[in-house]
């Protein structure tokens, strides 16, 4: 009798275990899902605010007033001082707000002509992109003091080239800018030291290139939209490793963790307006429609089940919503009505 009591308490034992440990991935999982995505509205000078869990707006904020009317443009959490900065391209400046209340805490000067925006996952720099100046302005996220102005290589701007899209490793130590506006087939691929802020490296890219990475490998993904390739460097080397075709593959995209990278055909009119690609054997997993046209930039939530596209354009006014199952394929979900010309947008926890 005492061993079949020891096996029932055993039993019951694994039983509690089991549920307690159910109970900790549903707990995990709603909790990814609580989070909001913030959205750029460009032509509103404003942000919008969106619940992952339930895809509703929760609420619309303007930028604060400048010498012109304000530009937003894309947007970077940090964790450091729990942030949310956005770009505004018309007054030349950063706008920070609070992530907790989505309150104005202050503005940063930046370059003319801000554009895209990238933080490491320290928490330590964030690079604002400035293409009329041709610079890039280095930001501590912390501190929100401006730490460096660094000028694009002086040849390739008398060629034409103005920086685009930039994107930083997780440690914080390296930093990649794409540069634009070349003459030929090819534009360019940039890295640089972030400690140092020197240039360590380039390479010739396709044309309209963005970026996108992941902490699982030591590749960089370069979707080139006027060339209809995504490119896969090697981080360190700018060594061509592969390359996948993708039309109009624009928008840049990936999941914590790291199986899938999703890109946007932008020029498609919706046709096959996402693309994911297996990055174990980088081969095109399988496409979406997307029920508007200019599928523009994207955003997922942590786990990587949802997956969030802008429709950019002066009069648009949709952010598509998507679910991710297993096989890692985005399936229409829904759409939630922003403000105009929504563009960049980003997960906040």
């Amino acid at each position: 009798m005492k061993i079949k009591k020891r096996l029932v308490v055993l039993l019951l034992l694994l039983l509690s275990l089991l549920a307690a440990s159910l109970a900790a991935a549903e707990n995990q999982a709603n909790n990814q899902n609580r989070g909001k995505i913030v959205v750029a509205n460009r032509a509103s000078g404003t942000i919008s605010v969106i619940s992952t869990e339930t895809d509703e707006l929760l609420g619309t904020y303007a930028l604060p007033a400048g010498e012109n009317s304000p530009e937003p443009m894309y947007v970077v959490y940090t964790r450091a001082g729990n942030r949310v900065f956005v770009g505004d391209r018309a007054n030349n400046r950063v706008v920070v707000f609070s992530a907790r209340d989505f309150s104005v805490e202050t503005t940063i000067p930046a370059g003319a002509g801000v554009f895209h925006m990238w933080a490491n996952g320290r928490g330590t720099q964030l690079w604002v992109n400035n293409d009329i100046d041709n610079t890039v302005t280095v930001i501590n996220p912390r501190t929100l003091a401006v730490e460096a102005t660094i000028p694009l290589p002086a040849d390739l701007v008398a060629m034409g080239g103005k920086p685009h899209d930039v994107i930083l490793d997780l440690e914080g130590n390296n930093a990649y800018v794409t540069m634009l506006g070349f003459v030929g087939d090819n534009d360019y691929l940039v890295h640089y030291d972030a400690n140092s802020f020197t240039e360590l490296n380039r390479a010739p890219v396709g044309k309209d290139p963005h970026l996108s990475l992941t902490f699982h490998n030591d590749f960089l993904y370069v979707p080139a939209q006027n060339s209809n390739v995504v490119s896969v460097f090697n981080r360190h080397t700018l060594e061509l490793v592969d390359e996948v075709a993708a039309p109009g593959a624009h928008g840049a995209g990936m999941p914590l963790n790291g199986q899938v990278f999703y890109t946007t055909n932008l020029p498609g009119g919706g046709t096959d307006g996402i693309i994911a690609i297996d990055l174990r054997t980088n081969t095109v997993l399988g496409t979406a429609d997307t029920p508007y046209g200019v599928p523009h930039n994207i955003a997922l939530t942590p786990a990587g089940d949802k997956l969030y596209v802008t429709h950019s354009g002066g009069t648009s006014d949709k952010v598509t919503v998507y679910d991710v199952g297993n096989d890692h394929l985005p399936t229409y979900a829904g759409e939630v009505t922003v403000e105009f010309n929504p563009f960049g947008l980003s997960y906040v926890p």
